[in-house]
């Protein structure tokens, strides 16, 4: 016989104290911390990581979204702990599992929301801390509400990644790019259709599926194909737009060499869409962090794209141009 999931604290009481260390590790789901990351982007893009100062400062952004997220994702198990006890994966969630009771989760979600935002406001500044509030609200509604309709619920996500950029760039003081931010977003929404593609692929029927998420009922896997292959065709080219846009003048850096990095983009986006198809992974998080190819794909972008923007600072004015052509 199933156990059932524990709702109030006396069965919290009960299953708590079979809980493990690794179970709240599980919880906070720290696999999922990769997500944040994001909030590196303006700042790399605003040439802010070599400084010790926007280092910190972009570093404690990061640990407080985690901290947000953490809290999120607690919350989140709450809410879906009997859709989640028929996943085929997160069924072996601590709380879908009753391991962790509720009244448990919700108080740690409540002191990590709370830490993030104090984080946030004691050592970063306001306008930081409103995005961050802002980004918990956000995912609070999706939580409660907006994952149940469907397109917007992966529109909601993609925000939730825009939202980390902008917190990054006003964390170090930096202007935020309007084309990064469509950047940051089209990409999220392409990964977003994925993940809903991947879902699909992994859940063996349609009312499994609707059981577990009930948005899967209407995202049939035509309708997700499409999305997918329109998103990603957005996305590659709002890339393009990006590295050649010169609206903003100075830039921090010679952008328009990220174009040179097309093939890695167009490569990565494609294998995405492939591997998503395949029903053997959770969603993005879970292609980036066990696909061999497409985390080397992703290191070796990073690894160009930092040593384009910071190339005048390491060959001097000319960058790499000026660097060849005095040979």
């Amino acid at each position: 016989m199933q156990r059932p999931l524990a709702t109030d604290m006396q069965d919290d009481a009960i299953v708590g104290g079979s809980a493990t260390w690794r179970d709240y590790v599980g919880l906070l789901r720290p696999e999922q911390w990769i997500k944040n990351v994001v909030v590196f982007a303006g700042p790399a893009a605003g040439l802010k990581l070599l400084s010790g100062p926007s280092l910190l400062e972009a570093c404690i952004a990061f640990v407080a979204f985690c901290m947000m997220a953490s809290a999120t994702y607690a919350l989140n198990d709450v809410l879906d702990r009997e859709a989640d006890a028929s996943h085929p994966t997160k069924r072996f969630r601590p709380v879908a599992r009753g391991v962790i009771g509720s009244a448990r989760a919700l108080t740690l979600a409540a002191f990590l929301s709370v830490g993030g935002a104090l984080l946030a406001f004691l050592t970063l500044n306001v306008s930081t801390t409103i995005v961050l509030l802002l980004y918990f609200a956000v995912t609070l509604a999706y939580s409660l509400a907006l994952k149940r309709r469907v397109i917007l619920d992966v529109i909601i996500l993609a925000t939730g990644f825009v939202l980390r950029a902008w917190a990054g760039s006003l964390a170090v003081g930096v202007v935020t790019s309007e084309w990064l931010v469509a950047c940051v977003f089209t990409l999220c929404l392409f990964m977003g259709f994925g993940k809903r593609r991947c879902e699909i692929a992994m859940i063996a029927s349609r009312d499994q599926a609707g059981q577990h998420r009930p948005t899967l009922l209407r995202y049939t896997s035509a309708l997700l194909d499409h999305l997918i292959s329109v998103s990603a065709a957005v996305a590659v080219i709002t890339f393009l737009l990006y590295t050649l846009d010169k609206s903003v003048q100075p830039v921090a850096f010679h952008k328009e060499h990220l174009f040179y990095t097309l093939p890695l983009v167009v490569y990565g986006v494609f294998r995405f869409a492939m591997l998503s198809d395949t029903g053997r992974f959770t969603g993005p998080t879970d292609i980036v962090l066990k696909d061999r190819a497409m985390l080397t794909t992703i290191g070796a972008w990073a690894m160009l794209a930092l040593a384009i923007a910071y190339q005048t600072k390491w060959l001097g004015e000319g960058g790499i141009e000026a660097w060849i052509g005095s040979f």
